[in-house]
C-alpha cells in the first residue's frame, strides 16, 4: 500500500496537520485553564484583602474579635465563595458557606504562613469528587495586633466543565479534520499527481521504433513541466544517439563490404581455373593484403571510436614538445608526399612543451596530413604550423588542393562522411581509409580539453587548425 506516492503523500499530510493540531489544541486547552484557574486564585486573594481591610474597620469601630469576624462574614456573603474566620489557635469564629454547602478544613495552623496567602486544591468526598480552591492566610489586625486565619473557597465545577466542554469540541473536531484533511490531501495528491501518470503512460509507450514521441507538457513552467521538458530532451539525444548508430551501422557495414567483395572476387577468379601462371597468384594475393590492410585500418578505427563513445580509451598522458612532434610528423608525410610531387614545410617555430598522449596526437596530425596530401595536387605544398596565442596552441595544417565544397563543410567531421564518394570507393590502394580520419582527429582533439575546425576552404586550398590548452607559464 505505501508503494503509491499519493497514499505517502497523503499520510505524510495528515500526520503533519494532526501534529500541528494536537499541539494547536494541547496549548489552547493549557492556556485556557490556567487562565480560568489564575482568574480563581485572583478573586481569593481579592476576597482576603477585602476580609482583612472590613475586619481591621470593625476592630477600630471597637467590636470584640468574634463580633468584627460575624460582621465580616455576614457582610461578604457570596454565593460562589465560602468564608471562614478563625482565631489564632483554629477555632472557627464566623463562617459563611457558598451554594454548594462546602466546608473547608483548616490545615494545621502551624503550616500556615503568616501575611502571606497559600493556595491549594482540595476534593470535596461528599460531593462526586468535586474540586474547590482553597486559599488561607495568617493576619494580625491592628489596632489590638489580634491574630485571626482566614479562610475563603471557590468551587472549580464551573471552569472543570468548561474545560471539559472542551475536551469533548477537541475530541470531535481533530478527527473529524484530519479525516476531511485525509479526504482533501487524497484528492489533491491525485490531481496533482496525474501528469506524472499520464508522462509515465506516454513514456511506457515510447520504444526504439516510436522515438521521435515527446511527452505532452502541459504547464512548461512548474516543476512537471520541467520534468517533462527534461524527459523530452533526454529522448531526443537517444533519438539522435540510434540515428546515428544505424547510420554507423549502415556506413560500417558499406565500408566492410567493399574490401570483403574485392577479397572473395579475387579469389574466386584466382581459383576458377585449376592452374595459373605465379604472376597471377602474386596479384590476387597482393590485391587481397591490400583489402586485409585497409580493413584492419576500418575496423581499429571503429574500435577506437567505439571506445571513446563508451568513455574507456585511456589516455596515457606524458610531457613532450609539440614542435618536435609536428617535424617527426612532416618527416613521414614527406615520404608520402614525394609519391605525389607534393611538398611538405613547417614553419620555423620555438619550444612548445605539452601534457598529452603523444601517440594519439601523433595519430590525429598523421590524418590531418593525409588528408592534406591526398587532396593536393602533383606539385603543390602541405605546410604546418604552431603559434602561441590566448593561452592556447594553434596547430594549422594548409594544403593548395581545390577546397571543399560549401555543402560538405559541415559534414567533414561525421563519421564515413566522403566529400568525393565516387572517387572515394574505387581508393582501394594500400592504408587507404573510410572517411573516420577527421572524425578520430576530432574526438583526440577534444579529449585534450581542445577543438578541431576547418579555419579556411577556398580554390586555393583549405586550412584545419588544432587548438590545445597551453600549460600555465
Amino acid at each position: 500500500m505505501l508503494d503509491s506516492v499519493r497514499i505517502r503523500l497523503t499520510l505524510w499530510y495528515v500526520s503533519v496537520l494532526a501534529f500541528v493540531l494536537i499541539a494547536f489544541s494541547v496549548g489552547v486547552y493549557s492556556l485556557l485553564s490556567s487562565a480560568l484557574h489564575d482568574r480563581v486564585d485572583e478573586s481569593l486573594r481579592a476576597l482576603m484583602q477585602i476580609t482583612i481591610k472590613s475586619l481591621t474597620n470593625d476592630e477600630e469601630e471597637g467590636q470584640t474579635p468574634e463580633g468584627a469576624a460575624q460582621s465580616t462574614a455576614a457582610e461578604l456573603f457570596n454565593p460562589e465563595q465560602a468564608l471562614a474566620i478563625f482565631d489564632a489557635s483554629g477555632r472557627l469564629l464566623a463562617e459563611n458557606t457558598s451554594s454548594d454547602d462546602f466546608y473547608a478544613q483548616l490545615p494545621d495552623p502551624s503550616l500556615i504562613l503568616q501575611d502571606e496567602v497559600s493556595l491549594y486544591t482540595v476534593e470535596d468526598r461528599n460531593d462526586d469528587g468535586e474540586h474547590h480552591r482553597m486559599a488561607v492566610r495568617r493576619v494580625t489586625i491592628p489596632p489590638l495586633n489580634t491574630p485571626y486565619i482566614v479562610l475563603a473557597t471557590q468551587p472549580l465545577e464551573r471552569i472543570e466543565d468548561e474545560l471539559e466542554s472542551l475536551r469533548e469540541i477537541l475530541y470531535y473536531l481533530v478527527p473529524l479534520a484530519l479525516l476531511l484533511a485525509g479526504i482533501g490531501g487524497w484528492f489533491l495528491a491525485r490531481k496533482s499527481l496525474a501528469p506524472v501518470v499520464s508522462m509515465s503512460e506516454q513514456a511506457r509507450r515510447i520504444g526504439a521504433k516510436n522515438l521521435e514521441q515527446r511527452l505532452l507538457v502541459e504547464n512548461p513552467r512548474d516543476e512537471l513541466g520541467r520534468l517533462a521538458a527534461a524527459f523530452n530532451e533526454l529522448l531526443s539525444r537517444l533519438s539522435a544517439a540510434f540515428v546515428q548508430q544505424r547510420q554507423f551501422m549502415a556506413d560500417a557495414s558499406h565500408e566492410l563490404r567493399t574490401p570483403l567483395s574485392v577479397m572473395r572476387t579475387a579469389a574466386d577468379v584466382t581459383l576458377e581455373k585449376p592452374h595459373r601462371e605465379e604472376d597471377e597468384y602474386r596479384d590476387a594475393i597482393k590485391m587481397i593484403g591490400e583489402q586485409t590492410r585497409r580493413l584492419t585500418r576500418i575496423v581499429e578505427d571503429m574500435f577506437t571510436l567505439a571506445r571513446a563513445d563508451a568513455g574507456r580509451y585511456p589516455l596515457r598522458a606524458s610531457r613532450f614538445y609539440l614542435d618536435e612532434l609536428i617535424e617527426e610528423t612532416a618527416r613521414v608525410g614527406r615520404v608520402l608526399a614525394a609519391q605525389k610531387d607534393v611538398t611538405v614545410d613547417v614553419a620555423a617555430s620555438s619550444e612548445f612543451p605539452f601534457h598529452g598522449d603523444e601517440d594519439l596526437l601523433r595519430q590525429m596530425l598523421l590524418n590531418l596530413l593525409g588528408n592534406a596530401i591526398k587532396h593536393t595536387p602533383p606539385g603543390g605544398a602541405v605546410r604546418l604550423g604552431i603559434i602561441l596565442a590566448r593561452g592556447e596552441y594553434l596547430i594549422s595544417i594548409s594544403d593548395t588542393g581545390s577546397g571543399i565544397p560549401p555543402e560538405a563543410r559541415p559534414h567533414i567531421f561525421e563519421r564515413f562522411y566522403r566529400v568525393d564518394k565516387a572517387r572515394s570507393r574505387s581508393e582501394t590502394a594500400s592504408g587507404a581509409g573510410a572517411g573516420l580520419g577527421l572524425s578520430i582527429s576530432l574526438w583526440i582533439a577534444e579529449a585534450h580539453g581542445g577543438s578541431l575546425g576547418l579555419a579556411r576552404s577556398d580554390g586555393d586550398g583549405s586550412t584545419f587548425v588544432v587548438a590545445l590548452p597551453a600549460p600555465a607559464q
